[in-house]
């Protein structure tokens, strides 16, 4: 309860701040939150198997090749 009541004080008894925001403030967000997204898609893009293996997405090209005992199209050309 005493983890609630501190930031609702501090948050309920605020004061003017006089405090000044230059154009640079609003760049550096702008890049921290693009710098996030694509930081958030790489780490998708690096993890995507297994993601897909986990939420039940569908067989791997390996495990196809290795269950029929045949060779596709696209291994005979590696």
């Amino acid at each position: 309860m005493a983890l609630l009541a501190v930031p609702a004080l501090l948050l309920f008894s605020t004061q003017n701040a006089y405090a000044y925001l230059d154009p640079g403030t609003g760049s550096m967000l702008l890049q921290g939150l693009i710098g996030g997204i694509a930081g958030g898609m790489f780490a998708i893009r690096l993890y995507w198997s297994k993601l897909k293996s986990r939420f039940g997405g569908g067989r791997t090209p390996a495990s196809v090749t290795q269950r029929d005992g045949v060779d596709s199209p696209t291994d005979k050309a590696r």
